[in-house]
């Protein structure tokens, strides 16, 4: 099994505990990488700036800011970037039923 499939089991049994009751929600941090390269995730889905931000819900403007690094992403876009970057379908199925 491959890491990335390692840690989606990990992650899995964490999520069935906490739904169980038999472990604290709060007992489990999400870590996401302190710098993350939004202009290459977007190049290595063929898409524009203004494809990317309708397909993912950036507003354009915050997306520019971002790849040109006027603006630093927070935590939870850093983390919504490495959940894009790592599967971009299933983010794009999540959306379209949301």
């Amino acid at each position: 099994m491959t890491s990335f499939g390692s840690r989606l089991v990990r992650s899995a049994k964490e999520a069935v505990a906490i739904a169980k009751g038999e472990a604290e929600p709060g007992s489990y941090r999400i870590h996401a990488a302190a710098e993350i390269d939004i202009r290459s995730i977007r190049k290595a889905l063929n898409l524009t700036q203004e494809g990317f931000a309708r397909r993912f819900g950036f507003p354009l403007g915050t997306l520019r800011d971002l790849e040109q690094g006027r603006v630093k992403p927070d935590a939870s876009t850093r983390a919504y970037l490495t959940v894009i970057s790592r599967d971009p379908e299933a983010v794009q199925r999540a959306l379209e039923t949301a």
